[in-house]
């Protein structure tokens, strides 16, 4: 099954909220995005975003430049659904990260919790970086988490990377500077847990 029919199929076959992956507050991340200490109205871009509940804790926060990413059109569609009225002010886009015609350094922030250890091929996870290094403006903020190395070696179905740190950042090399790294044991909805590495870069200024 090709990757765009895999998460059409989980979206589709099961609620949003059951998918192990769901955080009703991904408080984690919110916080980090808000340490990054951008403004109410620099452009954030939720990389794999689907059904999460991010968007609507940032607009909840107050910020205003949105952008959600995702394979998906089912979880684009539960999203928006969710928001209602508000949904029109945040951007969609569905497309696979690693093929998307991203705009020239668009965003402040980019986040990603649990797309990048799913590209289990070297030229899935550069085609990545690239995309980050185009959309990202100079000095921008990167905050990726994936599975830690004590995490699960399988998703959705599906084999995942597991990565330090170190490893992670090293996926990212010398144009970003690793500025911080923590770990989340993150409680499914089926009552298991499983560990998380969160890693936030900065993007250098050329």
């Amino acid at each position: 099954m090709q990757p765009k029919a895999h998460w059409e199929n989980v979206y589709e076959t099961k609620p949003a909220h059951t998918v192990s992956w769901f955080q009703e507050h991904p408080e984690h991340s919110l916080r980090l995005i808000r340490e990054t200490g951008v403004s109410l109205e620099a452009s954030i871009i939720d990389v794999g975003g689907g059904a999460s509940t991010l968007v609507d804790d940032l607009l909840s926060a107050g910020y205003r430049s949105l952008t959600v990413l995702d394979l998906s059109g089912t979880a684009l569609a539960a999203a928006q659904r969710r928001l209602g009225i508000q949904a029109r002010s945040v951007q969609w886009i569905e497309a696979n990260i690693t093929e998307a015609d991203l705009p020239f350094h668009a965003y402040d922030v980019w986040h990603d919790r649990a797309v990048f250890h799913f590209l289990t091929s070297p030229e899935e996870r550069q085609a990545y970086v690239q995309a980050v290094l185009r959309a990202v403006k100079p000095g921008g903020h990167v905050i990726v988490a994936t599975f830690s190395e004590d995490g699960p070696d399988r998703c959705s179905g599906l084999p995942v990377m597991r990565y330090s740190p170190d490893q992670l950042h090293a996926q990212f090399g010398s144009p970003f500077t690793l500025l911080r790294h923590e770990k989340e044991a993150h409680h499914t909805p089926a009552g298991t847990v499983q560990q998380f590495v969160y890693c936030y870069c900065r993007k250098a200024m050329s």
